[in-house]
């Protein structure tokens, strides 16, 4: 089966690849725990020169200082960790997508893993990717196994959270989703060990078979594919060139703004 996945998913990715513009999405989860923090962590950021040809940056801080630091500068898209699929009324607690894009996001992390604990189904993250196709930001769908071993189960997992999440999606709108791939087993303080850029590389070539058989393979080819399992400056540039992804969600290190920075210039500069 694995020899499957990787031969014939390299002919079809190889054959087509496209150049694209990377893409570092800073994910802050449930930090910093005020809003002066905020400012101060998002004004470092925009202080600093990107090259926008060559990096795109995104900072996605919790919600209630969204609108708070898209007054502050417009030079770097903010995105929300969550939306509601359903439009405003008697949805307490919840945030609609046309709330959101109003606040000042331009993209929405859906499907993360520590949401997927919460009970968060593919059926649930399937209604709020079309609900943001429809009217809002911009989805980034998260995907990845909780552990990986030798039967190769993780395949079915991530085929599964795909096909479902994006059932009934046109083909002219897969564009629009950035996939970001986070294998639960190799995050956090709980993490088994650090995931390898060649593991990442074998289930990005697997994730574009598995959008190319269902979209087509021009479709497949153009999403943006990220990593997002414990990301930091010292394993970027080994998952940009071995691993051929198109850019990360970062968790922790987003919050420090010396190593985010030097992701950011690691992805800017990667051929």
């Amino acid at each position: 089966m694995r020899s499957y996945i990787v031969t014939h998913c390299d002919i079809i990715f190889h054959m087509a690849k496209l150049k694209k513009t990377k893409i570092v999405i800073g994910n802050w989860k449930m930090n910093p725990s005020s809003p002066k923090e905020a400012e101060v962590l998002f004004k470092t950021l925009i202080k600093n020169k990107v090259d926008k040809s060559k990096v795109d940056v995104v900072i996605c801080p919790p919600s209630i200082y969204l609108e708070r630091l898209y007054k502050i500068s417009k030079k770097i898209p903010l995105g929300l960790q969550n939306v509601y699929f359903g439009g405003e009324g008697a949805s307490t607690g919840e945030i609609s997508a046309k709330m959101a894009e109003n606040a000042g996001a331009s993209y929405v992390i859906l499907g993360h893993s520590e949401r997927r604990a919460m009970g968060e189904t593919n059926e649930i993250i399937n209604k709020k990717i079309k609900t943001l196709l429809y009217e809002g930001p911009l989805p980034i769908l998260c995907v990845g196994e909780k552990v990986r071993d030798e039967k190769h189960e993780h395949f079915i997992v991530v085929k599964n959270q795909l096909e479902e999440s994006l059932s009934g999606i046109t083909k002219s709108s897969l564009h629009k989703v950035i996939i970001a791939y986070e294998p639960v087993w190799a995050i956090g303080s709980t993490a088994l060990r650090e995931a390898r850029p060649d593991e990442f590389h074998e289930i990005m070539i697997f994730i574009r078979k598995v959008l190319s058989d269902k979209f087509g393979v021009e479709a497949g080819r153009e999403v943006k594919i990220i990593y997002g399992g414990s990301v930091n400056p010292k394993n970027a540039l080994g998952f940009l060139t071995e691993g051929e992804a198109d850019g990360f969600l970062v968790g922790r290190d987003s919050l420090d703004s010396k190593k985010f920075l030097q992701i950011i210039e690691v992805a800017g500069s990667a051929k």
